[in-house]
């Protein structure tokens, strides 16, 4: 029996929103594009609208200049559509580890309408929210009303994913490409150096987890000689697909969730959305399950593969902005940082380029004024770049500096060593 559903107009659904709303947006490649465009159309109906998410893609109308006073964004984990309106003042970012997101909702930032784009409903009347569960679950599962944007090109997930059509407040249909980005065309061989050199700290049987970018794509690439490796992972993208179909990710070494890829959102292009579809081998899970350091730990040999935009002589890493500028956020990284450390035989991992492409050094003898601390010097482990690998564990301040100076990019190490000096009043 085909269970029965009714669509309705973008404008109709919309008109759920009311004055002083909070309003949850689904992200990453579940950004309803469409349902957003309607609803800056809207600007002169609606005042005092706060809009909560993680990261969105695409172009996001109401994140420009004008629409402040109607829509004010709050945004937990900056991406590019709304970088310029934080860093103007116009839109708010409020730090969180991911994991403590879902209970933020629950608590602290209660929804009244959560918008998501979904899957098709089945024949059951189940749709499910496709590439990114993360928080959205917990969103549609709090918020008052539930506007679903109904997308035939939305993968299909396995997981926590499944939405009865019965939740939903409104339905509205509308056919569109997902924002797709390929992270492996932009590879360089430095960051294929930096991601054989991760490659080499991982044994056979671990379980990964990687981000989304250039390095934890090259560090995919250069695992083509491992065996029986698992994934449990925030997110991935197309980096691990070859792996999957060459059975080196297979997962059956895993003790928690064996024989699964567990994950909680994916961003990639249509050949990752394609292999994700009705793929009862990637179960999509609630991000406070997926990234909960307890949950992580239960794992042996967990091996976190983070990034940093700056990292300082005593192990602090900045990976959440630029200065003041706010270019991203906490995320994950601290709840697989801490989970990869716990787990036996687990491997936290800090990998970068030395250099940025702008030439300027990524290891700097202080972290900039305004930068933001994601990972502390107490949790850091391991940080590997082109030019080899430091452990810090255990280290005291002048080893730390002087195992970080070592994997400096050789121009940069003089004036490193000048620093250190300066700074723990001894040569390393």
């Amino acid at each position: 029996m085909i269970h029965p559903f009714q669509y309705t107009t973008a404008q109709e659904a919309l008109n759920l929103i009311q004055n002083g709303n909070r309003v949850f947006v689904h992200g990453s490649a579940c950004t309803p594009l469409y349902l957003l465009r309607e609803l800056a159309k809207q600007k002169d109906r609606l005042h005092h609208v706060e809009v909560i998410s993680i990261t969105l893609q695409g172009r996001v109308e109401i994140a420009d200049a004008g629409y402040e006073n109607t829509f004010h964004i709050n945004s937990l984990f900056v991406s590019e559509p709304v970088r310029n309106a934080v860093m103007e003042g116009r839109a708010d970012f409020i730090p969180a580890f991911l994991s403590d997101i879902p209970d933020m909702i629950r608590t602290v930032l209660p929804v009244d309408v959560a918008i998501v784009q979904v899957s098709p409903p089945d024949m059951h009347g189940y749709c499910t929210l496709g590439t990114s569960v993360d928080i959205a679950r917990t969103a549609v599962n709090c918020a008052k009303f539930v506007i679903a944007q109904v997308n035939p090109q939305m993968p299909r997930t396995h997981g926590d994913g499944m939405i009865h059509t019965d939740r939903f407040a409104a339905m509205v249909f509308h056919d569109e490409a997902l924002p797709q980005v390929d992270y492996g065309a932009k590879i360089t061989e430095t960051d294929l150096m930096v991601g054989r050199n991760v490659a080499n700290l991982i044994e056979d049987g671990s379980t990964l987890q990687v981000g989304i970018g250039t390095i934890p794509d090259a560090v995919l690439q250069s695992l083509g000689g491992h065996k029986d490796l698992g994934m449990h992972t925030e997110m991935f993208s197309d980096g691990v697909i070859d792996l999957f179909e060459k059975d080196i990710i297979n997962n059956k070494k895993k003790k928690i969730h064996p024989n699964k890829l567990v994950t909680s959102f994916a961003l990639g292009t249509n050949r990752l959305y394609n292999y994700i579809n009705d793929n009862p081998a990637i179960n999509f899970l609630d991000i406070d399950y997926v990234n909960d350091p307890h949950v992580i730990r239960r794992n042996p040999k967990v091996i976190a593969i983070n990034s940093a935009v700056e990292l300082d002589l005593t192990g602090q890493i900045c990976a959440d902005s630029i200065g003041k500028y706010q270019y991203s956020g906490i995320g994950g990284q601290m709840d697989f940082m801490r989970g990869a450390a716990l787990s036996e035989g687990g491997k936290p991992i800090i990998a970068i380029t030395s250099r940025t492409h702008k030439g300027v050094s990524r290891i700097v003898p202080y972290l900039q004024q305004g930068a933001g601390v994601v990972t502390t010097r107490g949790h850091i482990h391991y940080v590997v770049t082109e030019y080899g690998v430091a452990y810090l564990y255990g280290k005291n301040l002048r080893q730390r500096a002087k195992s970080l100076i070592e994997i400096a990019h050789p121009e940069d190490r003089e004036f490193l060593e000048q620093q250190c000096h300066e700074r723990f009043k001894a040569f390393v």
